[in-house]
């Protein structure tokens, strides 16, 4: 299946070096073999022995239009290894960086790479992007990603049985190996522990302190391993919106699963992470390609007044956002920040709705319609 991301970084393949990075299966690898079979080149995995022989000895083909290096991030002082082949190459030689975890989250001293590179992440299919690749109507499209996750393999597997065989082995698979990247091996159980409770904790502020008397295991080694799975693509991490920067930080988070399929609840709570899978992919699009600065949040006050999520550009409020599954009356806090910020735009988006209206300052809009909207 061509990916929302293929025609955009073969664009920017003809400017600079890109780095693709996103979750492990999310598509990187289908999509730098179909940019090769387009205009020929070279795929090496540095996970893969003899691949990893080729690239420390820097004995791939000069002439390869494309050059795909993949997993390189786990080589020592990898930034100023590549930095050299960056300088040394032809300049008709395309290079195509791929990672399933965060390159910036590795600290290796070394020479900068800024500005030799273009930075791409790579979302889970959203309602967008399955309507437009395979001509789905929108809630038609919603349905099958709610039922499967936006994961390319569990989304065209041909029942829900083969479905979640990929997904017991994906979570498995994923706990146990890439997790090592980052801590030691004592640690793989308390880590895999932590992650199934946070599946079924999506949506709601995040309190380390109480998960960690749960688990006899200390706030800030909590903190730590919420860092590991970030980084892995696991999950995502949604602040309060706030327009101190650094009192947001330090709030209280809420915490999303990049596939939906992992979540532990009803409905309501699916819908809610497919939605903030939905609204991550429309910013992060809006960032990288757009170079837009753009942020997801929520809002909470200290009297209890919440919105589900907050989009902002350069600091401001954009967009307000509350989920619903079949309520089309305005959600309260939503009326109270929409008067309070009368430059965001206020949506409530309902899953099950017969038509899309309008109540005074909130748009109450069916989910299919706005998620279809998004900008990927």
């Amino acid at each position: 299946m061509k990916r929302y991301l293929d025609d955009r970084v073969q664009a920017d393949l003809a400017k600079k070096m890109v780095f693709l990075t996103g979750p492990r299966q999310v598509g990187k690898t289908t999509l730098s073999r179909h940019l090769i079979a387009q205009q020929g080149g070279q795929y090496l995995n540095y996970d893969v022995p003899a691949d990893r022989a080729i690239i420390l000895h820097q004995r791939w083909n000069p002439l390869a239009p494309l050059l795909v290096l993949d997993e390189i991030h786990k080589m020592p002082d990898w930034k100023a290894w590549l930095k050299g082949v960056v300088d040394g190459k032809l300049a008709t030689q395309q290079l195509l960086v791929t990672g399933s975890a965060r390159m910036d989250t590795f600290r290796q001293s070394g020479e900068s790479l800024a500005g030799r590179f273009f930075g791409l992440r790579l979302h889970p299919v959203s309602v967008r992007e399955w309507c437009e690749q395979t001509g789905a109507e929108p809630d038609a499209a919603l349905t099958h990603l709610l039922e499967r996750g936006g994961f390319p393999e569990p989304c065209l597997a041909p029942d829900n049985e083969q479905a979640e065989r990929w997904r017991r082995q994906y979570f498995d698979g994923l706990v146990r190996n890439d997790v090592l990247e980052f801590s030691r091996i004592q640690e793989v159980n308390a880590i895999r522990l932590f992650a199934e409770l946070l599946r079924s904790r999506v949506g709601s502020p995040l309190s380390l302190a109480s998960i960690g008397r749960d688990l006899a295991v200390s706030p800030v080694t909590l903190k730590k391993y919420l860092d590991i799975l970030e980084a892995l693509y696991i999950v995502f991490v949604v602040r309060p919106f706030h327009d101190n920067i650094a009192r947001a930080v330090l709030q209280t988070p809420k915490v999303y699963f990049y596939d939906t399929g992992l979540v532990v609840g009803d409905d309501g709570l699916r819908f809610e992470n497919l939605v903030a899978t939905a609204l991550h992919k429309h910013v992060q699009w809006q960032h990288d390609v757009q170079g837009q600065e753009t942020g997801l949040h929520y809002i909470r006050t200290k009297d209890g007044a919440e919105v589900d999520f907050a989009l902002s550009l350069q600091g401001q409020l954009t967009h307000l956002v509350e989920c619903k599954l079949s309520d089309p009356k305005p959600h309260r806090a939503l009326l109270r920040f929409a008067r309070e910020q009368p430059q965001a735009q206020a949506v409530q988006v309902v899953r099950h709705l017969p038509h899309s209206h309008a109540l005074g300052e909130i748009q109450i809009t069916r989910a299919d319609e706005y998620l279809k909207r998004l900008a990927a």
